[in-house]
């Protein structure tokens, strides 16, 4: 709480400014594209929603293996905050990716690797939530909750690889990449401005969830300790009286 409290003004600030100029530069600055036109400013909310959608599911693995090795209880509530925003992040990823497959392919939608995966990425995430909610904040809870995120973490590599594995409608990585950016550096710099800004983004949300996650606990804690102490005292008059 001391951690975040301190850097919460730093992100928020980081996050607002870098999505500023990011969308400022997307829409009023970067050159439309000599193949997609206008068009091509769907990719500054698309790929940085793409990159945060696996990163957002990296960083619940990382706190699954907390709640299954060490039992810690914030590697769970990290692990459960993450992933309403991992899937907030894959479903813009999506959105944005049929809006922007329409003009270029011809449809919303077509069935290849990299979507398939992609939308395989927002079921797992779906999933995980819907174990949350029906178990709650029980330890089984948390545990079964672990073991289907790193099972579904599978997933991930799929989708990086999967435009250099099979023959797909997906444009391969054109960003990090061993030859280096086939972007221009005119329309380069503003999407790592945005994915800089997503990424702040992100992290200020997460901080915010695991904060609200951290006080509703101790909320319900002293709630039920309140109920036990009541039902002792309860049982204690009870008894007196007989």
């Amino acid at each position: 709480m001391a951690i975040s409290d301190k850097a919460l003004p730093w992100l928020v600030g980081a996050s607002t400014l870098l999505l500023g100029v990011g969308l400022y530069a997307a829409f009023f600055l970067v050159p439309p594209d000599y193949q997609q036109g206008e068009t091509v400013r769907i990719m500054y909310i698309h790929v940085p929603s793409a990159w945060l959608g696996m990163f957002a599911y990296i960083v619940m693995s990382s706190a699954s293996l907390g709640v299954l090795v060490w039992r810690h209880p914030l590697a769970d509530a990290a692990q459960k905050t993450a992933a309403p925003l991992g899937a907030a992040f894959t479903f813009t990823c999506l959105v944005t990716g049929s809006l922007w497959g329409r003009p270029m392919w011809g449809t919303y939608w077509e069935w290849d690797a990299r979507l398939t995966s992609f939308l395989v990425l927002f079921l797992l995430y779906l999933g995980i939530i819907a174990v949350r909610q029906t178990m709650d904040d029980t330890p089984r809870g948390a545990r079964v909750a672990s073991i289907m995120t790193l099972v579904g973490l599978i997933d991930i590599p799929i989708i990086k690889f999967s435009v250099d594995w099979w023959n797909t409608l997906h444009q391969p990585a054109s960003v990090f990449r061993a030859g280096g950016s086939t972007i221009s550096g005119s329309m380069l710099w503003p999407l790592l401005v945005m994915a800089l800004g997503a990424s702040a983004l992100f992290l200020t949300l997460h901080f915010m969830a695991l904060r609200n996650e951290i006080l509703r606990r101790r909320i319900a804690r002293l709630t039920m300790d309140k109920i036990r102490a009541g039902e002792s005292e309860s049982g204690a008059l009870e008894a007196g009286a007989l």
